[in-house]
């Protein structure tokens, strides 16, 4: 049987993976968004859930003024004598740190920090050693390493330079494996753009020297035609029927020139070894959109209703926020049945905390539908965003203005900004609708029953990385900005994908 790529959709970058039996666990990266590091499981390698975050507490995540693509990025998930541990950098504000947990789908520990520079750090258990693996700049960008006390973070050893990888740019985010009779070290190169690639050296020693083998890159679609784009950032696990996988992100352009929106993306792909114990991911460092899955047992999960209908005494694990959870004021109790979003008197382009509850586009065809009661004053607007970053988003909002109830698209890039206004309406409720295309966002809006208003449309070009920079993909949110802290009452949000899910 085949599978789809990518197998977690939407802004889900720099994915790291471990098994425990007969279970995999996925962690990636989240930047700037609260709760931090999200984690997913799955029992086939192809059919993945996401049961929760990692970091869910403010005394885990800092990220007060942290830009979008700030924040934690580069997790590695390890699994140890019964134990899961995920190490992450905040790099604005702490630097690397890990938390641990028994129950993956449960509360992790309270961070452990561990005193070396860089960022993207991993963990690799060894012979009763624990290995803290990262990329730094002390005598040139390369990997740097030390061993901890895995119960403090101490550190046990000088950090030593290991490996300046193979000459590409930025190599970074390293693996160490022990497989057979090697150490291997798995790094990235070439930035996480077009001329991404996965390189990887082996040695007698976890310290080296390392060998840089022959038929590196291992993985990259740089200089080529392919529907994935940017492939990198990877990391292996073997099965347990033996077999061996890489998961690793990419990117899905809508157009050429390459442009894309909805982020940096998690794929997989087999590993196979060569004869001379080499690991080459995919066909002979390729990977399609369609690839022949592991022989394993389907277990396909529920899926999630399109819909939400705010009846549940908690959000589900979809739905993020900008910087902190504890600053948005929400409740799901207030009016039953509804989610209430309380305004902030932070705009969506500021640095602080606006309120905004929020999900991952994951698919370049899909339809947003939300249906919202609010009785705004003078300038308060609440409604939907269609959001990159700051200075990147589209903004369908309910608003006040001269005491008359009227609908707003803002459209802003950058420096530069549009707004559209509907006609004056009756009502304080309305439904407001996003049609997204792999080209165009087009916005709607409805009172009652009544037909569909459209009020306006705008590129995804001019929301993409190319376009906005940064590591981060698109989000669509409900949000409610107010000087007042007027209430936003939203009755259901509807996410309908618009693509064949595998």
């Amino acid at each position: 049987m085949n599978f789809q790529n990518p197998i977690i959709p939407g802004f889900y970058p720099d994915p790291s993976i471990c098994r425990a039996g007969d279970d995999y666990y996925i962690v990636t990266s989240s930047f700037g968004y609260y709760p931090g590091i999200p984690i997913w499981h799955s029992k086939d390698l192809v059919h993945w859930r996401q049961i929760g975050h990692c970091l869910t507490r403010e005394s885990q995540l800092q990220l007060e003024e942290a830009r979008i693509s700030e924040g934690v990025w580069a997790p590695t998930i390890r699994y140890h004598e019964g134990r899961f541990y995920m190490v992450t950098t905040n790099e604005k504000k702490c630097g690397h740190f890990y938390v641990w947990t028994d129950d993956p789908a449960g509360e992790w520990s309270e961070p452990i920090y561990v005193d070396q520079s860089g960022i993207d750090p991993s963990l690799f258990f060894d012979d009763g050693k624990v290995y803290f693996t990262s990329t730094g700049t002390e005598e040139g960008i390369g990997i740097y390493q030390c061993e901890i006390d895995i119960e403090t973070g101490e550190k046990l050893t000088d950090t030593k330079f290991i490996w300046q990888g193979t000459g590409g740019k930025f190599t970074e985010a390293p693996h160490l494996y022990k497989i057979n009779d090697y150490y291997y070290l798995m790094c990235a190169e070439g930035g996480t753009e077009y001329g991404h690639t996965e390189v990887i050296a082996r040695s007698k020693s976890p310290y080296g020297p390392f060998e840089s083998c022959p038929y590196n890159p291992i993985l990259t679609h740089r200089s080529s035609g392919r529907n994935i784009q940017s492939t990198g950032h990877a990391d292996l696990v073997q099965a347990a029927d033996g077999s061996w996988w890489a998961v690793f992100l990419g990117v899905r352009p809508v157009s050429y020139p390459y442009r894309h929106h909805i982020g940096r993306e998690t794929f997989l792909a087999p590993v196979h070894w060569t004869d001379d114990g080499w690991p080459i991911i995919g066909n002979q460092g390729t990977v399609e959109l369609e690839e022949l899955a592991p022989n394993l047992p389907f277990v396909k999960w529920e899926q999630s209703s399109k819909r939400d209908d705010f009846i549940s005494t908690s959000l589900d694990d979809c739905w993020t926020f900008i910087r902190s959870g504890v600053h948005t004021t929400w409740s799901l109790s207030e009016r039953e049945s509804y989610l209430t979003i309380t305004g902030s008197s932070d705009r969506l382009t500021s640095r602080g905390y606006p309120a905004f509850i929020g999900r991952r586009q994951q698919h370049h065809h899909c339809e947003v539908t939300v249906s919202m009661e609010y009785n705004p004053r003078d300038d308060d607007e609440a409604g939907l965003t269609v959001f990159m970053d700051d200075r990147h988003h589209y903004d369908l909002a309910l608003t006040k203005i001269n005491g008359h109830m009227q609908l707003v698209l803002r459209r802003q890039i950058g420096s530069l900004i549009d707004e559209k206004y509907s006609e004056p309406l009756a009502a304080t409720d309305v439904e407001l609708r996003i049609e997204a295309t792999p080209t165009d966002y087009f916005f709607y809006y409805r009172e009652g029953n009544e037909q569909w208003n459209k009020i306006g449309e705008g590129e995804t070009r001019l929301l993409s990385t190319e376009v906005a920079g940064g590591f981060t993909g698109v989000f669509i949110a409900m949000y409610n900005y107010s000087r007042y802290n007027t209430n936003a009452y939203f009755d259901w949000f509807e996410y309908d994908s618009k693509e064949q899910i595998t």
